[in-house]
């Protein structure tokens, strides 16, 4: 095979399949436009892997994905010890599997056209590229570049993706010295080539197969040239082709058209389809679509409708549900889609590809138009709570209203009472408590005139919810026993967890230690029944306990697991809370390049819900404030913005305290006064708020909700009565370096200049400046008025943790084994290292070793 301008990209991915063969696996992300030729490379590495084994499989462009594709593509065509399980285990345990036939024999792993792959290959591809660097593996993955927004749920899995064992290449255009070779290669003319194809290579050798030197206007010209010269027998081969999206099985084509040998042989030999491994494709997706595009629509919806018909007598194993329902949509056949797609859509909410279920029900609900108003009605709960798990609260809303007014229609107030309870739910988590109250409020009323059942017992434990929510305690507890009681009596344990969960976590605020117990208690009755939501919920709200008390040690425990545990199946809306929850722990414990890296991250996430926003946004906001950051303003307005319909103390306060603090650090104390006029006062006592309302009334002294001592956290109350040096030490303890040099700040001179040493090494250079001031103006000698000689040294800003693990780097550790050697997740390292490189400015480790010896971090050896 004959490549132009692709041997640096060839010689690079050899390195790293021999990386692969030597046991150190790896990923590698390969992007380009379609046509630029990722095929052709990563079939000429294939040529040299050896003795490796080949995993090959693809994403196909149907109207929903199949979950999975990939992999049923590698159980057709390779015996591997997980084919006869793949549509009966459990997505974890089918990755663990995966991953264990990789670590038993070396193998190239090639997915091609991952901008079309469903949610399940995203997360399988996440899994195993966290944990292939041990592993005798190279994981090759091609897309389209062009096709993917900043959105993207691909982009996504390759941002979560470590660092030190991904590597990302882009594959460009031929040069013009290319395509004047590859034109005397093929023995034309070249005059114009060049600027008719922009060096596409596709182009090109569609162009020089054609053989003429008139230039046609486009591929799809080049493509219908070609396909024009077929006989009648042959081109019906093309067009059936044409309609199954990536290629079709031999034994497909047999049932729909039962083809004469000669006729396929002819297009293979026109060079418009290939045959590879038992299914007849076309040498290039922009070909298929060229020929799918030039069929009539009378004519597509024929052949659409044969291949449903040929499908709908096979196995689901041989002919997946995700398939009938493309071909079902696309010959209009409303009966099959609506018989079909809430089918794929119950699979795939197994495989959990909740978005990919959710699509299904779209399908269904487009052909739905003539259905009873129940039927449609359930089609829409369902679609509510596949968009509600994805994290699309919108879409989920909408969805939900509609079936609302369905039920109201049909006159069922039990379906109507739990469709304005679900309505109270996804209100909150849209960041609007004032509708979730009111929608609550009328689903008690509803479901309290009928007789009672779950919906009652779950309407309660909303209620509860919400209580909890807002930091009125007592209620919540009340509420949530009532739930309990009735839970208990119907015997519906999925009730019993939740309302467990309010109690405990209502419990926890109101300093009842007895909500510990019930809150883990409602975890483990959740995993142990597979309660996937009420798990997520059980696992946030111990992840909320810990961080803010401070309690961080723990924090990092229960964020792990529940980052573990939600990332796994799909849980976007927890997931994105969990890890707006792990950047406010690493900003309090002056983590803040992490800090500002995950929320960063995490806002660029598709569909974020206004809850999770807000913790991303506050903390953003406040890293900027606390560095001195210009133009900190406007982020802080946004936030507020958003945070002020939740009307809760618990969002609202985190931002007035960020302001609060903005205008303390300039000597503004009219502002800083001003801001706390946002907060609103409700059950202040609560132990959550007391941490929120301290830090508040540092800075001002008394807020709009202070009536005594009692309603601010320890160490803040500390600080107010002036006993400095108490509160340095249990800032100390707790592990917030900011807050410690704060309080060392009011002491003695030998206690100031220890927290200007702490400030400096955060990069807190308003306290900097403002401390350093104070030093001069009580008469300290030696104050230095510039950076201190270690940040000189240090233009980059690294922290003395980053600069250890810089080092080990430079020394050949992988991510894995620094974590070990620190006793610190791998996770926790994966974040270091990405705030490394940025401040470094790198993308590779190579480059980051020059930067480090450059700085005179590390010794050149």
């Amino acid at each position: 095979m004959n490549l132009f301008e692709r041997e640096t990209q060839l010689a690079s991915l050899q390195r790293l399949l021999e990386g692969a063969q030597g046991g150190t696996g790896s990923v590698v992300l390969i992007g380009g436009e379609a046509g630029i030729g990722k095929t052709s490379l990563v079939t000429a590495l294939a040529q040299q892997r050896g003795g490796m084994a080949l995993w090959w499989g693809g994403c196909d462009a149907l109207q929903t994905p199949h979950p999975l594709a990939p992999l049923h593509d590698i159980v057709r065509n390779q015996p591997v010890s997980f084919g006869a399980r793949i549509d009966t285990l459990a997505r974890m345990p089918l990755f663990e599997a995966v991953l264990a036939e990789l670590q038993a024999a070396p193998t190239l792993f090639v997915v091609e056209d991952a901008h079309w792959a469903d949610e399940a290959t995203l997360d399988l591809l996440r899994f195993l590229g966290r944990r292939l660097q041990a592993v005798s593996c190279l994981l090759v993955v091609t897309y389209r570049d062009d096709e993917i927004s900043a959105q993207h749920p691909l982009r996504k899995m390759m941002g979560d993706l470590p660092r030190a064992c991904a590597t990302r290449m882009q594959l460009p255009r031929l040069s013009l010295h290319a395509v004047e070779a590859m034109a005397q290669g093929a023995l034309h003319a070249h005059e114009g080539l060049y600027e008719v194809t922009q060096g596409n290579p596709f182009f090109v050798s569609e162009m020089l197969q054609r053989g003429t030197e008139v230039v046609p206007h486009g591929v799809e010209d080049l493509v219908l040239a070609r396909f024009a010269k077929l006989g009648p027998s042959a081109q019906e081969v093309a067009q059936l082709t044409a309609i199954v999206p990536r290629h079709i099985q031999g034994w497909l084509m047999d049932a729909v058209l039962a083809p004469s040998v000669s006729a396929i042989e002819e297009c293979l030999d026109a060079g418009l389809l290939i045959e590879r491994q038992g299914v007849l494709a076309y040498r290039h997706e922009l070909a298929r679509v060229a020929v799918e595009r030039s069929l009539s629509g009378p004519r597509a919806q024929k052949l659409h409708a044969r291949v449903l018909a040929a499908l709908e007598q096979e196995s689901e194993t041989r002919a997946p549900l995700a398939w009938r329902v493309h071909h079902a949509a696309r010959a209009g056949n409303g009966e099959a889609v609506l018989r079909l797609a809430p089918a794929a859509a119950e699979e795939a909410q197994r495989r959990g590809a909740h978005r990919e279920a959710a699509a299904h029900l779209r399908t269904a609900l487009e052909h739905a138009g003539q259905q009873p108003e129940s039927d449609r009605a359930e089609l829409l709960e369902r679609l509510s709570y596949e968009s509600y798990l994805t994290d699309q609260i919108a879409e989920s809303l909408q969805a939900r209203q509609a079936a609302c007014a369905l039920w109201r229609q049909l006159g069922d107030g039990r379906k109507q009472g739990d469709a304005t309870r679900w309505l109270s739910r996804l209100s909150w988590y849209n960041g609007q408590t004032a509708p979730a109250q009111a929608y609550a409020d009328v689903a008690v009323e509803l479901l309290a005139e009928l007789p009672p059942g779950r919906e009652l017992a779950m309407a309660y434990s909303n209620r509860a919810q919400l209580h909890m929510l807002q930091g009125t305690s007592s209620e919540a507890v009340d509420w949530g026993h009532r739930a309990l009681a009735l839970a208990r009596e119907l015997g519906d344990k999925a009730i019993e967890v939740h309302a467990l969960n309010n109690i405990g976590t209502a419990q926890l605020d109101g300093d009842d230690e007895a909500g510990a117990i019930a809150l883990e208690r409602s975890l483990q009755d959740s995993l142990a029944n597979d309660f996937e939501e009420h798990a997520a919920r059980a696992y946030v709200n111990l992840c909320w306990d810990a961080v803010m008390c401070k309690r961080f040690a723990a924090a990092q425990d229960w964020l792990e697991r529940g980052l573990a545990y939600c990332e796994a199946r799909d849980l976007d809306a927890w997931t994105g809370y969990l890890a707006g929850m792990q950047a406010t722990a690493r900003f309090a414990m002056g983590e803040w390049e992490l800090a500002a890296s995950q929320a960063t991250h995490l806002l660029r996430t598709p569909h974020l819900a206004p809850i999770s926003r807000i913790m991303a946004l506050t903390v953003l906001a406040h890293v900027r404030v606390r560095r001195g950051d210009p133009d900190t303003l406007p982020l802080l307005e946004e936030v507020l913005a958003l945070a002020l319909p939740t009307q809760s103390f618990l969002r609202i306060a985190p931002v007035v305290a960020a302001q609060v603090e903005a205008a303390w650090l300039k000597g503004d104390d009219a502002r800083a006064i001003e801001a706390t006029a946002s907060l609103v006062s409700t059950h202040s006592r609560s132990r959550y708020h007391r941490w929120l309302n301290g830090e508040i009334s540092y800075y001002v002294g008394q807020t709009p909700i202070d009536d005594e001592p009692s309603v601010r956290a320890a160490p803040y109350a500390l600080q107010l009565a002036g006993q400095w040096r108490e509160a340095a030490e249990v800032w100390r303890a707790l592990g917030c370096p900011y807050e410690q040099a704060r309080a060392l700040a009011e002491g003695d001179e030998e206690a100031q200049r220890s927290a200007l040493q702490i400030f400096e090494g955060l990069g807190a250079s308003p306290m900097v400046a403002r401390l350093r001031r104070e030093l001069r103006e009580s008469g300290a000698r030696g104050v230095p008025r510039g950076q201190r000689a270690s940040t000189q040294a240090n233009p980059h800003g690294l922290t003395a943790r980053e600069i250890e693990i810089l080092q080990l780097l430079c020394g050949g550790l992988r991510n894995a084994q620094i974590a070990e050697r620190l006793s610190r997740s791998v996770r926790t390292v994966d974040h270091h290292v990405a705030a490394v490189f940025a401040k470094l400015g790198v993308a590779t480790r190579t480059e980051a070793m020059a930067a480090a010896l450059a700085l005179g971090i590390v010794a050149r050896k």
